[in-house]
């Protein structure tokens, strides 16, 4: 489906005016899915560019925005009170992106995917039912970066970059749950997920063991590995030597993890 790309400023957020690129399936129907995409960038990007990851979901028929969440600073807890009030601002009638009946997603890539995660977390612990699913593509939720597969990270050339992102974010001083979601011991209750990764991605073991744990907690999880090869570190800005051909299964996984939030809200209609 061809996407329509427009930048705007959303005026009335509560942190303030807030720059977003929305993405939007021209051939969208009623009551498209909302989704809240926080870009990839090792915690320190600044401003709206490229994201080909919305670009490939809003091409499911989503209406994908991507705020500049860093605009108004990118240490720990900038980053997350921008979009905590955005996912509010959006809570509210979806600030004319989509209608009610539209579900209401927030989602993100590496350091935007632990966003993402931290915006779940605070929307369960402020009852804030209007959030209805999260989308984690490789999130970035581990500060102590020791696990297997980020051994793959020097190939790629992002271990440096994320070394000196978690410092940066961390810098503050306190490692809260929210800024780093894999050390969050209390998951229950939060809206259902679904998680990304690839065989060759140096955060998979990062996002299978949060994918568990959020299993364990009983939250609805659905997730998929994509086969090594499929230029799958494009979506952070990773090196790669294959062309990306992530994108087909992305948009498949994305589009099944809607209509099973659809079907839920069906079968408990009918309770």
């Amino acid at each position: 489906m061809p996407v329509e790309i427009k930048d705007m400023t959303l005026d009335n957020v509560a942190v303030g005016p807030i720059a977003v690129r929305v993405y939007q399936g021209a051939e969208y129907g009623k009551g498209p899915p909302v989704l809240i995409y926080f870009h990839a960038g090792a915690f320190r990007h600044v401003g709206l560019g490229d994201c080909p990851m919305a670009e490939c979901l809003a091409g499911t028929g989503a209406i994908v925005v991507v705020p500049d969440y860093n605009a108004l600073g990118s240490v720990f807890p900038k980053p997350l009170e921008v979009g905590f009030a955005l996912f509010s601002y959006m809570a509210k009638k979806r600030a004319g992106f989509g209608d009610r009946k539209s579900l209401l997603l927030v989602g993100g890539s590496e350091a935007g995917g632990n966003i993402a995660a931290a915006v779940s977390l605070k929307a369960r612990d402020h009852f804030a039912d209007e959030l209805d699913g999260q989308v984690l593509v490789s999130p970035l939720l581990d500060p102590f970066m020791g696990t297997p597969s980020f051994r793959k990270a020097e190939a790629i050339g992002m271990r440096d970059l994320w070394a000196e992102g978690w410092s940066h974010y961390l810098s503050g001083g306190i490692c809260h749950p929210y800024a780093a979601p894999s050390g969050c011991s209390r998951l229950a209750g939060l809206a259902p997920a679904l998680l990304l990764s690839s065989e060759d991605d140096p955060l998979l073991d990062e996002t299978l063991a949060y994918a568990q744990r959020l299993k364990s907690a009983g939250v609805e999880v659905r997730q998929h590995v994509l086969p090594a090869r499929a230029g799958w570190p494009s979506v952070y800005g990773g090196k790669t030597e294959e062309a990306p051909s992530w994108q087909e299964s992305a948009s498949s996984e994305f589009a099944g993890f809607v209509r099973d939030i659809c079907a839920r809200r069906a079968d408990l209609k009918t309770i």
